[in-house]
């Protein structure tokens, strides 16, 4: 099964120009921009997750019709300076890439279950995007073992007008609860929050969202800022 899946998700990546550097178990890390950057290395890297999704939906199409379960997974996407070279001992040398840039895109596809996402990207990386992609920003979050905040975003290329129905509709009204939902007008965030539910019912992260400011109005913190910490990997 593992073979099938790298075989569909490397395809993806060599199809953009990116560079595999490993399997770490069941994941692998890529890079777009090494040995050598591109002007739109960012753009590589978002269109090589949306098409890993959509071979992963293709392939589960035809796991279940086997009677298989099917798979899912998450995609973190960061944009850094990184260290790149041959590391490791005399007996044991890889290329490949360390740093807080490649420890935030970890965090990022480890936050994907956490927000329901497929494919969530660092401000970072969409600052630096050249072409234009459906997307919302989720939230401004600390990852563990950082103090700085950084906003996150989630690309919905993917999705269908059968599997996200209404989907501008839902991102329009889910950048009014953002909006609402960092100021802490939390009735109003709850609304933004419920339209989106509305116009597309399966929508888990507005669900998310709803019962994060039903929790916060209920106990309000003595600070706010709008900025979620989170405390795993």
């Amino acid at each position: 099964m593992l073979n099938e899946y790298f075989t569909l998700m490397v395809d993806c990546i060599q199809r953009e120009g990116g560079m595999l550097d490993k399997f770490i178990g069941d994941a692998i890390m890529a890079a777009f921009g090494l040995p050598q950057p591109a002007a739109d290395d960012e753009d590589r890297a978002v269109r090589t997750a949306i098409a890993m999704i959509r071979s992963l939906n293709e392939w589960n199409s035809i796991r279940v019709a086997d009677g298989k379960p099917p798979l899912d997974m998450g995609i973190g996407l960061n944009t850094d300076t990184v260290v790149v070279g041959n590391i490791g001992s005399p007996k044991r040398m890889d290329f490949t890439m360390i740093g807080d840039g490649v420890n935030l895109a970890a965090r990022l596809e480890s936050a994907c279950k956490q927000y329901s996402a497929r494919i969530l990207i660092s401000d970072l990386t969409y600052r630096q995007l050249k072409g234009v992609y459906r997307t919302r920003e989720v939230d401004r979050v600390i990852v563990k073992g950082k103090t700085e905040p950084v906003a996150v975003h989630e690309v919905l290329d993917y999705y269908t007008d059968e599997t996200f129905p209404n989907l501008m509709d839902v991102v329009n009204d889910f950048r009014d609860g953002i909006s609402s939902y960092r100021r802490g007008a939390w009735d109003a965030a709850i609304g933004s929050f419920g339209r989106c539910l509305q116009a597309h019912l399966h929508d888990t992260l507005s669900a998310t969202y709803v019962e994060r400011c039903e929790q916060l109005r209920a106990n309000p913190p003595e600070s706010w800022n709008g900025i979620w910490v989170m405390t795993s990997k």
